[in-house]
């Protein structure tokens, strides 16, 4: 494993903002600081150690309290955990994450970028900005943590500031990225410092003359509720879920609901959704990360697929979809693998169907590591 060489590693002590700039200069998604191991940065998808002492459980409360708000500490310190945004300087904002690991405290920090990613940038097809022009809905952005979703949605909240008009609600846990008013009012809400639930926040926002609301994730069968109700009553709703593909969202939302309302939410779910858009993020040939894609665009096969409870069938619609934008994970994978952006190994291990792609990247001959 490669290590990173850093100016204060020979020092006793770690400073908060020299590994900060080091995350910064270094474009690291992420940083890492456990007891017993160096600081860690996360660098196109591989840890990279810096060369330097371990940190000592002083080190890390120390570190931990340099960043961390009163309220936050009190919360890690009774509930094991907390999550929070803050500024670093102008360079660049953070999402961290402090918890609580043998006792003693650990930090995560995902970087978030201070300028924001035009769709075409994070690699986005241009169906999207149709979507972005819906005026109700609710458009999903699905994928495993770490994905890219929160970047995703920044950029399509982004593009609507800057072309439509109108109020913008974003309800997030923590805010991650900051939107100005642009041509749009922008109204950025966290969690647990200006309301205190996800479900709440949607319920008052419905208050608030909302043209698109954000929702950071839909975690609890309360807040789908919500959410999916205000798409119905005449608003754009953005929304995340931890799910693969297209069909898989739409299963973990109906079984989220008991077996008595199973009927009524596909109905509504059915009449709602515009787009699920799902991702992984795939190591670059060259280094940095690039996103894989699949894209449902609702129709009305869809919409009776979803009623009639028939969802398995979704994927052959979004194949047989291509004129309307749609595209299939494994399809887009494979794109990206001829375009020589990402490698056959990475194409396999992200594909929704590993076998049948390897299969298909071994006939066109690509060389694959032996399973």
């Amino acid at each position: 494993m490669s290590t990173l060489s850093f100016a204060s590693a020979s020092t006793a002590n770690y400073e908060m903002n020299d590994l900060l700039d080091l995350v910064v200069e270094e474009n690291a998604s992420d940083l890492h600081l456990q007891v017993g191991q160096p600081p860690t940065l996360r660098i196109s998808g591989s840890m990279v150690p810096i060369d330097g002492p371990n940190l000592t459980p002083e080190d890390a409360e120390q570190l931990m309290l340099s960043i961390t708000p009163d309220m936050f500490q009190q919360q890690a310190k009774t509930e094991g955990g907390a999550d929070f945004g803050f500024a670093f300087m102008e360079k660049a904002r953070f999402r961290v994450s402090v918890l609580k690991s043998k006792g003693n405290y650990g930090l995560v920090l995902r970087q978030i970028p201070n300028h924001m990613f035009s769709l075409r940038d994070i690699g986005l097809p241009d169906k999207i900005k149709e979507l972005l022009y819906t005026p109700r809905g609710l458009v999903l952005v699905t994928g495993p943590t770490g994905s890219g979703k929160s970047t995703t949605l920044a950029s399509m909240v982004n593009y609507i500031n800057e072309h439509r008009d109108g109020h913008l609600i974003t309800i997030e846990d923590p805010i991650e990225y900051y939107h100005e008013h642009k041509r749009c009012m922008v109204t950025q809400r966290e969690i647990g410092v200006d309301v205190t639930n996800f479900s709440e926040a949607i319920r008052r926002a419905l208050r608030q003359d909302p043209d698109v609301i954000l929702v950071g994730e839909m975690r609890d069968l309360e807040t789908i509720e919500a959410a999916i109700s205000a798409a119905e009553t005449g608003h754009l709703v953005f929304a995340t879920l931890h799910t693969n593909g297209a069909a898989k969202t739409i299963d973990r939302i109906v079984d989220a609901f008991p077996a008595n309302m199973k009927d009524m939410i596909r109905t509504q779910l059915a009449s709602s959704l515009v787009a699920v858009i799902s991702q992984v993020l795939c190591k670059k040939i060259g280094g940095g990360r690039i996103a894989g894609y699949e894209l449902m665009v609702s129709t009305s096969s869809i919409e009776s697929l979803i009623r009639d409870n028939k969802t398995f069938r979704i994927n052959s619609d979004i194949q047989t979809g291509a004129a309307l934008g749609m595209i299939t994970m494994d399809t887009h994978l494979l794109s990206l693998y001829n375009r020589e952006l990402i490698t056959a190994d990475e194409a396999a291990e992200k594909a929704q169907d590993p076998a049948a792609m390897r299969e298909k990247l071994l006939s066109i001959g690509a060389r694959l590591k032996e399973l």
